[in-house]
């Protein structure tokens, strides 16, 4: 293990670089300008490219465009931003570029609260496009998963040939203090590079695969011919207005992510073995309620945390089960209730929510206070 003295953004630019990007291209935006600065530092080190373009499109586009090259890529922004960046984000859902797309959220909407923290991006997160698509969303915790999960990012954005938002609240983007890290040989062996096709170039067909299978893009330049667009498209990528090709593409796009949900889920089971009382939190507020769970514990009410790492798809699985457990259930969140929409969703019943959209964390006090009220 390493251990390093850092903060969040830091720590996702670093792990970008460990999981073999070499490109970015983005346009600075509190509070995520951070990982530009580290990148345009570090890549050039290492023959990468950093480009700060003129604002936040041509900044997701030249990093599309990148990746479509065989590079891997990321842009990262705030809210605004990704705002900015849909239709280009929409794109890369439909052509199937690989691309990480990291979200330091603030206050929203519209400019917000530019330095406050938040986690209104959850909604935008699953649908940051018009259209029908499957997001990946992953939300980071702590500082050692601003470097684990930027990892997982990319091999996820690389196996499954999609955009993948990687979520960091404010709070964890600027915290900065002691990380520990795996050292970067343990975590070489686990880098995924997305597939090649090596068969005879007149039979490269990049979007004929199974119904439960990404597109196979080869990097341009290579000698491997084939059209890529944002219409709908048959095998060899050009634009069809047939209906059951045009159904069949898009239920692919649902079936490569839905098939594969347990390969793409992850969560943090906390104190839950013995709990009366479970509370689902992400994020930095994960971290305010372990905080509150050793105090509840402490005077004797028994309270367990289950955190969704993975928000898109929803660990559906894992949140009936809890249903199922718990009578109890205290969603919260640093928006006006976004995940608990989804929660309540999955398991068909109401849950109790406590909530902030006002740039301020939320403390253990405040969660002692709420549980005491159950």
């Amino acid at each position: 293990m390493r251990e390093l003295i850092t903060g969040g953004n830091e720590l996702v630019a670093l792990a970008a670089i460990e999981s073999g990007c070499r490109f970015f291209g983005g346009y600075p935006i509190t509070p995520s300008s951070e990982i530009a600065h580290e990148m345009s530092v570090e890549l050039p080190k290492i023959g990468g490219k950093f480009i700060q373009m003129e604002d936040e499109i041509s900044g997701i586009a030249v990093a599309l465009g990148a990746s479509m090259s065989g590079t891997k890529a990321m842009t990262a922004t705030s809210g605004p931003g990704i705002s900015l960046k849909s239709e280009q984000i929409g794109y890369g859902f439909m052509a199937e570029i690989p691309l990480v797309v990291v979200d330091v959220m603030r206050g929203g909407p519209s400019t917000g609260l530019p330095t406050r923290v938040s986690q209104g991006d959850i909604n935008q997160a699953k649908s940051p496009s018009h259209g029908d698509f499957c997001s990946i969303a992953i939300a980071v915790g702590n500082l050692k998963e601003a470097y684990t999960q930027t990892i997982r990012a990319f091999n996820l954005a690389e196996k499954y040939m999609t955009p993948v938002f990687l979520l960091l609240d404010e709070t964890v983007g600027h915290m900065h203090g002691k990380a520990l890290i795996p050292d970067f040989e343990e975590i070489k062996p686990t880098i995924y590079n997305r597939r090649a096709f090596s068969g005879d170039p007149k039979d490269y067909q990049p979007y004929a695969v199974p119904q439960d299978e990404p597109a196979i893009l080869n990097p341009f330049f290579k000698g491997y011919k084939y059209h890529i667009t944002g219409l709908h498209h048959a095998g060899s990528g050009f634009p069809t207005e047939d209906e059951k090709l045009s159904q069949n593409l898009i239920d692919r796009l649902f079936n490569k992510i839905e098939s594969h949900v347990d390969d793409i889920v992850e969560y943090e089971e906390y104190q839950l073995d013995d709990a009366q009382i479970v509370i689902i939190a992400y994020g930095s507020v994960s971290l305010s309620v372990k905080e509150a769970i050793a105090t509840l514990r402490k005077n004797g009410i028994k309270v367990g945390l289950f955190r969704p790492i993975t928000l898109w798809p929803s660990p559906a699985k894992q949140l009936k089960a809890l249903a199922q457990k718990f009578d109890k259930i205290l969603v919260i969140e640093l928006n006006k209730g976004q995940y608990k929409q989804e929660i309540e969703r999955i398991i068909q019943r109401n849950v109790t929510f406590l909530g902030k959209a006002n740039g301020r964390t939320i403390s253990p006090t405040e969660i002692i206070t709420k549980i005491k009220e159950f």
